[in-house]
């Protein structure tokens, strides 16, 4: 079968949010699911990140690996596509972005995640077979317009979009208050890109 890489957002881990419901949908249908740690989410580095995300995908075939980021873990996904361009092992066969940034939205503590020319959209596509996101349009942190990083992400990263009409940043939440309700919308995505 098939192995995901989740990628956490920023102020989570692995455990939080709808992350476990997530990785259990998919092991009973018997694929591996890898969530790392990234350290100081509270604090994010984006090197810190970038090498506990490389050293993860390292031993895995592309063609066989769908990766999953919620907000800042996919700024880091795209960072790690960006990258993976051409590589002669072949191309991820998806990624899915949950209620990811196309760029800046303002929050000093993340700037560092975002180049200053902005992503590489031509090598992020040819990284990956297919591009998956997923927003709401009451999320507040995509701002000042969540349809304008969904716009972006379909002419410059060519990917299909769910746009759901509530859920802020899928979910809402607060570092004290982190609902675990699954987010069946992911999986769904998901599933397509291990088709």
């Amino acid at each position: 079968m098939s192995t995901v890489v989740l990628a956490h957002a920023f102020n989570a881990g692995p455990s939080d949010l709808w992350y476990l419901d997530l990785a259990d949908r998919l092991t009973a249908r018997g694929h591996a699911v890898l969530a790392p740690e990234l350290p100081d989410a509270t604090a994010p580095d984006p090197m810190a990140w970038r090498h506990v995300l490389d050293s993860t995908v390292a031993p895995l075939d592309p063609t066989k690996t769908v990766l999953v980021g919620h907000s800042l873990g996919g700024v880091a996904l795209l960072d790690l596509l960006a990258r993976h361009g051409n590589d002669p092992r072949g191309r991820y066969s998806g990624a899915v972005l949950v209620s990811t940034m196309a760029g800046p939205v303002g929050y000093e503590a993340v700037a560092g995640f975002f180049p200053e020319t902005g992503f590489d959209w031509p090598q992020i596509r040819s990284a990956v077979q297919r591009i998956r996101l997923l927003v709401a349009l009451d999320d507040t942190v995509l701002s000042p317009d969540p349809l304008e990083h969904v716009r972006r992400f379909a002419i410059h990263a060519g990917a299909t979009t769910t746009v759901l009409p509530t859920g802020g940043h899928l979910p809402n939440w607060t570092p004290d208050v982190r609902p675990a309700d699954p987010l069946p919308q992911a999986f769904q995505l998901v599933l397509e890109c291990l088709q």
